[in-house]
């Protein structure tokens, strides 16, 4: 066979053979491997203040900013290795230290964040804080104590001096923290001029309620030129229901105590030239005696000791006994703007209200001015809620109250 022949033959074979393998497995070589699946990368997290700041506030918070990942661990020790407590604030944005930092320390922060696939990122910066503040101080004055029963309509009032300015309400709104057991959440209201922000929620407090606030203002920047002066905590407690409603057509008050009338009062209020306010105000202070001297005031010119005395105004409205008008007491009006009520009767009412509870007045000659007193309720929710200088939840901006149960009325016992 020639050279030519065979290797013809030869190509032949090698068709035959390659062409046999219908069936058969394609070897391990031929399959295509999967893509291999990327690992996932570790979350981005970025920290503030940002690391070998200086000057830095005592009221600085730590910001974390996650990106892939969620934050599990949070830790702020001092220059001396010792931890500092912090909370976290509900909507997760910062750590927030629950007293203020000290002037002139440095601070060393540490988070770590974990991503879905486990993979974790740490980060650690550290801060030096400023020097104590030598710009005025804005004065603060938390209306709400520690360790106290208070009536179901207590506010938490602020009043600043000097006011706060708009442009500087939020930034101070967000260093006020308030807390409730049970949970009921509530909104922040300036006064138009910034000398007062409340606290309340949609309706009264629910008896038994415990309220813990923290106005955490110590070295907090307050516009260009002040800072705040201190960090005030207080944890109290909401006692029973009391109401009272003041009618001046009928010259009587109305004592509810858990929506049931137990008393009815004959009162004389303000006479026309220095009129009685009408409006919802809440008893700031209880004395069982003090004197009210209103020489230099309009109007005024007497001193008075009074007994039994529960103030309603920072105008200087007060339910107290007056045993000089007895005689007039649900006949007319013949006070200075007070509600004067029997000796007898204001004993008995010092026993049963506390600071807190809400006092109602109706149909007299003048409305009562928002911010003189403790106002909070003498305003609509709506309108209250856009008091507030940070954003409302919307769920908590539309909560409606609800309306108050129709008292029980009992056969009623008059003072006098």
């Amino acid at each position: 066979m020639g050279l030519r022949r065979r290797m013809a033959l030869v190509a032949v074979m090698a068709l035959l053979l390659g062409g046999c393998t219908t069936g058969r497995q394609p070897a391990q070589r031929d399959i295509a491997a999967p893509p291999t699946e990327r690992e996932a990368p570790p979350p981005e997290l970025t920290l503030t203040p940002a690391d070998r700041s200086r000057d830095v506030p005592l009221s600085a918070e730590v910001v974390p900013l996650v990106t892939g990942g969620t934050i599990t661990a949070v830790r702020i020790t001092d220059d001396e290795g010792t931890p500092v407590r912090t909370t976290r604030r509900e909507d997760g944005s910062a750590w927030v230290p629950t007293a203020p930092l000290r002037p002139q320390r440095t601070y060393t922060v540490r988070v770590t964040a974990a991503g879905d696939s486990g993979r974790t990122t740490t980060r650690t910066t550290t801060f030096t804080t400023m020097a104590a503040s030598t710009k005025p101080q804005v004065s603060s004055t938390l209306y709400f104590a520690d360790k106290r029963t208070y009536g179901t309509a207590m506010p938490v009032t602020i009043g600043f001096d000097p006011p706060i300015a708009k442009a500087a309400r939020a930034d101070v709104q967000r260093r006020l923290f308030v807390t409730t057991s049970p949970p009921q959440p509530g909104v922040w209201s300036w006064l138009d001029d910034g000398s007062q922000v409340s606290y309340r929620a949609p309706d009264f407090w629910r008896p038994g309620t415990t309220i813990s606030v923290r106005a955490g203002l110590e070295g907090l920047p307050i516009g260009t030129d002040r800072v705040g002066d201190a960090d005030r905590v207080a944890t109290s407690r909401i006692g029973r229901q009391v109401a009272i409603e003041v009618d001046n057509a009928t010259k009587r008050m109305r004592v509810l105590r858990d929506g049931r009338l137990i008393r009815t009062i004959p009162v004389s209020l303000g006479k026309p030239s220095t009129p009685t306010s009408s409006g919802k105000m809440v008893i700031m202070e209880k004395y069982q005696r003090t004197t009210f001297d209103t020489r230099g005031e309009p109007n005024g010119g007497y001193v008075v000791t009074v007994q039994d005395a529960q103030r309603l105004t920072w105008g200087g409205e007060f339910i107290h006994g007056a045993p000089w008008s007895v005689a007039d007491q649900g006949r007319r009006n013949v006070s200075h703007g007070c509600t004067n009520i029997s000796p007898a009767a204001a004993d008995w009412l010092m026993g049963i209200t506390q600071v807190g509870d809400l006092v109602t007045f109706t149909g007299t000659e003048v409305r009562l001015e928002q911010g003189n007193g403790w106002t909070a309720w003498n305003t609509s929710w709506d309108r209250f809620v856009r008091g507030s200088a940070l954003p409302v939840p919307p769920d908590l901006a539309a909560a409606a109250p609800h309306p108050r149960p129709s008292p029980t009325p009992v056969p009623p016992a008059t003072g006098g």
